[in-house]
């Protein structure tokens, strides 16, 4: 059974959205601040970290318009030639990325609400609320795609609302004292400015990720070759300005330091304005709750695609390939990927979930962007939308994720690195059995 073509462009533009903008926001500024060492470079990273993302995305919308099908990386590098590396991409992808994205933001936007009851705070409390809101949006997802969609306007709208305060409000109390404050760490003060400049960039990775996501649906969309560049272009643009004059006004309402301070918690610089201050922890537990709830909803509703997409080449497991007769979602790859999420709430803290996520990620998307080479070389690659520069862009865009890999190192925990890197090890070995498998069944 097929899928059926029932988003817009708004659906679109709401899933990308709701999938970049969750709890990256609240939880990264203080790590990119940290690792930039200064107010104004840690603006610079969330910039740059914005930017670099446009070479990535020319790629993606001319692979996506020539092949507007669910699999996304997995079926471009197929179609490339290397059904093993679109093995890896999906297999990391599931294990070490998007799973495990669900898990980080269920588990902070719980925690965002430990102002009203403390024991929500890294308790066993959270992981139960953290899996009931996945239980419940998952529910959502199961029974249908447009509800799914709609509800996701919705809550895009309203998760934008505070940040658009908060940088109508950093820009009008700017203060330029505090922004190029000199850095207080004798050890960040001695680095070079690149080497700061890229563990922060490194540090915003997070919580620009999601962008591919929506292409995981291409299969889903009503009119792919017109709503897939013109929502990647538009949404991009949106949250890079979003974050910049997010990590502006941060920095001009917290002194570096305390920003600092706050790292594995929420930064909340309204609690710095007088208006604001006494109803500050509340205002911004309920605005990140519901920015986090909305990205939750939006990562359920995509990401399963992708391993529906491999398991019915039988390249996956087969349950993962089925549709349900009545609600025509692919069901069993939302409950299980769901489920995974749930299992991991119970393992690790978030920052080696971060360092775990961070560098799968940039290997996924090395793979992804190096399809582009062998794609061009297809008869049936006819893209409506054709990158500008493609050489240029697609050796930026490959290059760029290389280099982060070493701000990874960087950045977080090496146990959550690590790991990621053992999960990895295991993929191609895992293709050569269900390859074997699905021989076997002929």
């Amino acid at each position: 059974m097929i899928l059926k073509r029932e988003l817009n462009i708004w659906h679109v533009i709401a899933l990308i959205l709701g999938s970049v903008i969750g709890s990256g926001v609240f939880i990264n500024l203080p790590i990119v601040a940290r690792e930039a060492g200064s107010p104004w470079l840690a603006v610079m990273a969330w910039l740059i970290g914005g930017i670099i993302w446009l070479p990535q995305l020319f790629i993606l919308a001319e692979m996506a318009t020539a092949y507007p099908e669910e699999g996304f990386g997995y079926l471009y590098l197929k179609k490339a030639g290397s059904p093993a590396l679109g093995f890896l991409y999906v297999w990391t992808v599931f294990w070490t990325s998007d799973t495990p994205s669900i898990t980080i933001i269920a588990l902070s936007a719980v925690t965002a609400l430990s102002i009203f009851w403390g024991p929500l705070a890294g308790t066993l409390y959270t992981k139960l609320f953290a899996m009931l809101l996945i239980m419940i949006l998952t529910y959502v997802h199961y029974r249908s795609v447009r509800k799914g969609g709609g509800v996701q306007i919705i809550l895009t709208i309203a998760k934008l609302s505070p940040l658009i305060l908060l940088c109508i409000l950093g820009v009008s109390l700017f203060n330029a004292e505090h922004l190029f404050a000199a850095p207080q760490n004798p050890v960040m003060a001695n680095k070079g400015m690149i080497t700061l400049l890229v563990a922060g960039v490194a540090g915003t990775i997070w919580s620009y990720a999601g962008f591919t996501n929506v292409l995981y649906m291409a299969g889903e969309m009503k009119n792919p070759q017109k709503i897939i560049p013109r929502s990647l272009l538009i949404s991009v643009g949106i949250v890079t300005l979003v974050y910049t004059l997010i990590a502006l006004s941060t920095s001009v309402f917290i002194p570096h330091d305390e920003l600092i301070a706050t790292s594995g918690q929420f930064a909340n610089p309204f609690l710095y304005l007088p208006a604001f201050a006494k109803i500050a922890g509340a205002f911004l537990a309920i605005a990140a709750f519901i920015s986090m709830i909305g990205c939750v909803n939006a990562l359920i509703m995509v990401q399963p695609r992708i391993e529906y997409a491999i398991a019915r080449d039988g390249l996956f497991f087969k349950t993962f390939a089925h549709v349900h007769p009545k609600y025509q979602t692919p069901d069993y790859s939302i409950l299980l990927q769901s489920g995974l999420a749930i299992v991991l709430l119970f393992v690790g803290g978030i920052e080696a979930l971060l360092g775990y996520f961070t560098l799968s990620y940039l290997l996924q998307n090395g793979m992804v962007y190096s399809a582009i080479f062998f794609l061009r070389k297809r008869d049936d690659y006819k893209p409506t939308f054709k990158s500008p520069a493609w050489l240029l862009m697609a050796i930026v865009a490959i290059a760029s994720q290389m280099y982060l890999i070493y701000g990874t190192f960087i950045a977080f925990p090496l146990g959550g690195v690590l790991s990621a890197v053992i999960l990895i090890a295991t993929g191609l070995p895992m293709y050569y059995y269900f390859k074997y498998r699905q021989l076997q069944a002929k």
